[in-house]
């Protein structure tokens, strides 16, 4: 592969444009028509062709999501929906899944993975002995602030950075804040997601924390593979027996397939973050993922491989797939006190060519291999 062009200086573009936003820049939209009626979104685009959305009225996730016109984030066919049409305590705690859509969806965040009944004695009101949480929590469907918009045009490059705050709160329960930053370079091929979680309430506060990061056709295709230094299966949902399909490597779209879930561990890099990717069989595109494996110890690979919906998640969590019942019995589960707070940050970095691909092959490979049946 060709090394890549030097990029322009700042000057140079100015000596070329009257706008440097023909190159790159933050635009904010409302979205139109339909479920995503009102739904307000952030459009960050860079002059390499990275473009993502970023949709404030649904918790500052990401939604859709493209490199140089090709898309990388995973759409589902539910819709960036107005969070107004959501009810998360509806079809038994599965309702959730009809908000599941995009490149990012944030569990928390007070509560993640399968949802149950759990003591609320600790909030010190009578009428509220329990509580009830629905699939990945309430976060959702809650709109963000924005606080900042930032186009830093540097010498150099420059970054694009977004910021905002999401409140998770109810009278005698949690108040929890979510303030997440979003960053693209400006000739970068890397997305960058940090957050802080704080307890602004007085009392402790249950708190878990999970990216659902969802990626799609064609960066998800037959034979992409999984690569990632694993140690072990921790644990695998019923259906990964019964399937025929492994966890590295990816068949075509299947009619009917039932979702399977791996939780794998992971070993960290001596910077001390997780790292993961997918490749494709051809070797000329992929994904890198990397977190702070100690904020996030936990990971788990979300293969929904049926046809019409094709996607894998790739999913840095807080707490094991045991979930909060298991994490409540052997006290390990993290409770926030008043003005206690985690952080957490992730990086999306797009492959492109075989240069890249097999740099993110060698770097991972230098942590740690995996179980016999993953590709060489």
């Amino acid at each position: 592969m060709a090394s890549q062009p030097t990029p322009p200086t700042t000057a140079d573009l100015r000596r070329r444009t009257g706008d440097l936003a023909a190159f790159a820049g933050v635009q904010e939209v409302v979205l139109k028509n339909g479920r995503e009626e009102g739904v307000r979104a952030l459009i960050l685009r860079n002059a390499v062709g990275l473009e993502i959305e970023v949709l404030i009225d649904r918790a500052f996730d990401l939604g859709g999501a493209r490199f140089r016109g090709v898309p990388f984030g995973w759409r589902s066919g539910n819709g960036f929906r107005h969070p107004g049409l959501h009810e998360s305590d509806a079809e038994d705690g599965l309702s959730w899944l009809r908000a599941l859509d995009g490149l990012l969806v944030t569990g928390g965040l007070d509560h993640a993975l399968f949802g149950g009944e759990y003591d609320a004695t600790h909030y010190a009101y009578p009428p509220k002995q329990t509580v009830r949480h629905g699939l990945h929590g309430r976060l959702t469907a809650i709109p963000a602030r924005l606080l900042r918009v930032e186009e830093d045009w540097q010498e150099s490059g420059g970054t694009l950075r977004v910021v905002g705050e999401v409140i998770q709160a109810t009278s005698f329960g949690e108040h929890l804040r979510l303030t997440r930053t979003i960053e693209i370079d400006m000739f970068g091929a890397t997305v960058r997601v940090r957050d802080v979680v704080d307890n602004l309430g007085f009392e402790p506060t249950p708190h878990m924390f999970l990216y659902h990061l969802n990626i799609g056709y064609p960066f998800v295709d037959e034979g992409t593979v999984l690569v990632a230094p694993i140690t072990e299966h921790i644990w695998a949902s019923e259906s990964t027996m019964q399937q025929g399909v492994t966890y590295d490597t990816l068949p075509a779209p299947v009619d009917g397939f039932v979702e399977q879930v791996w939780e794998h561990g992971l070993v960290a890099g001596t910077d001390g973050r997780h790292r993961v990717a997918l490749h494709a069989s051809d070797g000329a595109r992929g994904i890198e993922v990397s977190w702070d494996a100690a904020a996030q110890p936990y990971f788990f690979e979300w293969q929904n491989l049926r046809a019409g919906q094709y996607a894998v998640g790739l999913e840095p969590s807080s707490t094991p797939v045991t979930g909060e019942s298991a994490a409540r019995e052997n006290g390990s589960l993290t409770w926030l006190a008043h003005g206690e707070s985690r952080s957490y940050d992730m990086t999306i970095q797009l492959l492109d060519g075989e240069q890249d691909v097999s740099a993110s092959g060698a770097r991972i490979r230098g942590i740690g291999g995996q179980p016999a049946g993953a590709a060489s």
